[in-house]
């Protein structure tokens, strides 16, 4: 059975990573200046030079969507880039890969940045954080209109240490301190299925 479902899974997952490959428009030119603009974006990003990346956008929007966050236009996308510049002064992009898909193109990359500024309410810790995100860069035609940016929130806030690792025993004891009516309810769903058993 496990067998199966890991046959399954890498089929499944070979299958996405065929269609991202694949997922060209079939239009090779616009193709190349989609992913010139991302490039120069990343780049700009990299550099820190937020007004040339800015400048990549025929409309400038990001979407944050762990934490269900947009930054709509270029005055809403500059605070956006002030604060992360504030918050993470050595901030650093390192790209993994590239893919095409459709009308977007998918940028697989890995977040560092040492939390030196206040960062979405949090006092700077001077901690370092480093996590994998997925960023969607969406187009019409070869114009960009959004950055979606896709990553697990747990990563950095465990990193800040304003967050403990679910499995972890602090973890767990956390979790029972802070959420009792959940864990307890838990708990006696699991009692009653057993005892019915």
């Amino acid at each position: 059975m496990f067998e199966r479902r890991m046959a399954v899974h890498w089929c499944s997952m070979h299958h996405v990573r065929m269609t991202l490959l694949k997922g060209t428009t079939g239009n090779g030119a616009l193709d190349r200046a989609r992913e010139k603009i991302v490039r120069t974006h990343v780049e700009a990003e990299q550099r820190g030079d937020w007004t040339a990346a800015l400048r990549t956008f025929h409309h400038p929007r990001y979407e944050v969507t762990p934490t269900n966050e947009v930054a709509d236009g270029e005055e809403a996308v500059m605070r956006f880039y002030n604060e992360s510049a504030r918050a993470f002064p050595d901030m650093s992009f390192e790209t993994r890969a590239f893919y095409h898909a459709g009308t977007t193109i998918v940028h697989e990359v890995t977040l560092r940045g040492t939390h030196c500024g206040t960062w979405r309410g949090l006092p700077p810790s001077e901690r370092v954080v480093q996590y994998a995100m997925l960023n969607l860069f969406l187009f019409e035609e070869d114009r960009l209109v959004c950055e979606r940016m896709y990553f697990d929130l747990l990563t950095p806030m465990r990193q800040l240490g304003i967050a403990r690792d679910p499995t972890s025993l602090t973890g767990q004891l956390g979790i029972a301190c802070n959420h009792p009516l959940t864990i307890g309810g838990a708990l006696v769903r699991q009692a009653m299925r057993a005892f019915k058993s």
